[in-house]
């Protein structure tokens, strides 16, 4: 008799499936749903840059699309094949991505008096609207309840529950007061399918809670109501509504119901994990473990690591949080990231990039890599800061906005584009080096994601900047893959480790640093950190008349 499970990943343009045989790692079926409202998926507002909300509906009719279309699959490519022997399903999706919901664990978006309003739809992790409520949430935590930042890094960020619950409350009352609760999208949909209606009675996530809600089991949970009074009495009675326990997505949400199960073409009863962040589960499915970084290579990146519980682990200022089980039971998960990684790549080819690299956006990236591939580390003589989306880590400043430094008369579109490359990277060693300056340790990094797939010059120019071993995951959807891991495992039918050994692979390929260009990029990684500071912290003391004379010099060299 075969095993296989369902891995969800629901992100922030489309959601997709992923079948797979837990003895063999064989991907049987894969189906990608995009979200059909708003722009890619996301409802914004003209007015405002910093809006960006879902519409529930789309996740739900997305879910019936994305399973029956990987158990077609799975019927075409393996004779035999019986839905029935899908043992779990697991679902992982952004975050903090939250939702406001009624008593009956109802979106409001999904009442016809709400349906129109942006502020009762869900709001999506890059929405940014509260980050006067951050600042305000990490001031006050700073004076009365400095445990709680310690744990998420030091700073509370715009991004998180709290801030945009409190924001919600600050500019539309009317939802705010509707919403007798608020639930985070990989616990909804957990919820959802498993019959599960009251919020009160929803499975909550480890994941979601520890990185996101400054829970903590060390001071009993969410935050205390005295505190959140202290930010608005309203929060302070909204916490009696929400949840008293979280816990990691090994344990089972519940059930398929029998009305799903009927929808989904599975069979009634068929376990579903509790739900998680996708970088976390596609962390798993990556197959981390302590010593690894997974980086998920997207419009923006996520990074994850572990450490064994028993460590001694000190508090890291400016991740995403130090959470124990968020990733595997029994580890500390560690969280950080980039704001906009692809997405810095797709503003500039979009909208500077001219057509005589190319008609299309692909034939652009293609002709600009061919170009950029040849450069020495140093010959553009370009040095870019990669904020223009904000800072997630480690100054979590979403008003802080790219830089590019040393441009000329004659700077060409593909020399650009390598600076943002650079960019990116010096970003992602200013994390390591947080992370190893408070003792975890970092040997190796395991990429995912299509840009770890298609660009190869971008991987080497990572590797010697990181200075570590770049490994690619051999699966294109390791969220998916983590989500299905732990489908399998809630159904208490087969452990953890089992299945991540038969199905956590790695491609051939493995990009390792050349010292030349090490060497190179350590110089311009000090400017980097030079710019970094002057512009991200305060009370910088450093000097900036050099920076734009050093890059010159170093151009000059590498092009002698």
């Amino acid at each position: 008799m075969s095993r296989y499970a369902i891995g969800l990943d629901y992100g922030t343009n489309s959601c997709r499936s992923l079948l797979v045989d837990l003895d063999t790692g064989e991907e049987l079926g894969s189906v990608v749903f995009p979200y059909p409202s708003g722009e890619l998926g996301i409802l914004t507002d003209p007015s405002d840059p910093n809006v960006a909300r879902q519409n529930p509906q789309d996740y739900v009719e997305g879910l019936e699309t994305i399973i029956r279309g990987a158990l077609d699959e799975a019927s075409g490519k393996r004779e035999g094949f019986d839905p029935a022997e899908v043992i779990g399903i697991g679902i992982d999706t952004t975050g903090s991505t939250i939702i406001p919901v009624d008593e009956d664990g109802t979106p409001l978006a999904m009442k016809p008096e709400f349906s129109d309003n942006l502020n009762a739809h869900v709001w999506l992790w890059k929405d940014h609207t509260a980050h006067d409520e951050a600042a305000k949430i990490t001031e006050t935590a700073s004076r009365e309840r400095p445990q709680y930042l310690a744990k998420c890094g030091g700073i509370y960020s715009s991004e998180w529950w709290w801030s945009k619950i409190w924001r919600c409350k600050n500019t539309d009352p009317e939802v705010f007061a509707a919403a007798h609760s608020w639930v985070e999208h990989c616990d909804w949909l957990p919820a959802l399918i498993t019959g599960t209606d009251k919020p009160e009675a929803t499975g909550r996530s480890i994941c979601a809670a520890g990185h996101k809600a400054m829970y903590c089991e060390e001071w009993g949970g969410l935050p205390d109501r005295e505190f959140l009074s202290l930010l608005a009495p309203e929060l302070a009675d909204l916490r009696d509504r929400l949840y008293e326990k979280a816990v990691p997505s090994d344990q089972k949400a519940g059930g398929l119901t029998a009305e799903w199960a009927e929808r989904l073409g599975l069979k009634e009863g068929t376990a579903v994990a509790i739900g998680a962040f996708d970088a976390h589960m596609g962390a798993v499915g990556a197959g981390v473990k302590a010593g690894t970084l997974v980086k998920i290579l997207g419009t923006s990146t996520c990074d994850i690591t572990v450490l064994p519980n028993d460590a001694d682990l000190e508090d890291v200022p400016g991740v995403c949080g130090v959470v124990d089980g968020s990733v595997l039971p029994g580890h500390y998960g560690i969280e950080a990231g980039q704001s906009a990684v692809g997405d810095i790549f797709l503003w500039f080819v979009n909208n500077l990039v001219p057509d005589s690299y190319g008609a299309t956006q692909d034939e652009k990236f293609v002709e600009m890599e061919k170009r950029l591939a040849p450069l020495k580390p140093g010959e553009t003589g370009l040095l870019s800061l990669d904020w223009n989306n904000g800072n997630r880590t480690v100054l979590v400043d979403v008003r802080l906005t790219g830089l590019l430094l040393g441009q000329t008369l004659h700077t060409e579109a593909h020399e650009i584009y390598r600076a943002l490359i650079e960019a990116t990277a010096f970003g992602a060693l200013t994390i390591i080096n947080r992370m190893e300056e408070h003792g975890v340790k970092i040997n190796e990094v395991v990429n995912t994601g299509g840009l770890a797939v298609k660009n190869s010059t971008l991987m080497q120019i990572y590797a010697d900047i990181l200075g570590r071993p770049l490994k690619v995951a051999a699966s294109d959807q390791t969220c998916a893959m983590g989500a299905a891991i732990f489908g399998a495992v809630s159904s208490g039918e087969v452990k953890l480790e089992e299945i991540q050994a038969n199905v956590c692979r790695m491609r051939d390929v493995t990009y390792t640093p050349i010292p030349s260009n090490q060497a190179v990029y350590a110089e311009i990684y000090s400017l980097y950190k030079t710019m970094h500071d002057a512009f991200g912290t305060a009370g910088f003391e450093g000097q900036l008349d050099q920076v734009m004379k050093e890059l010159i010099s170093i151009r000059q060299r590498a092009r002698a």
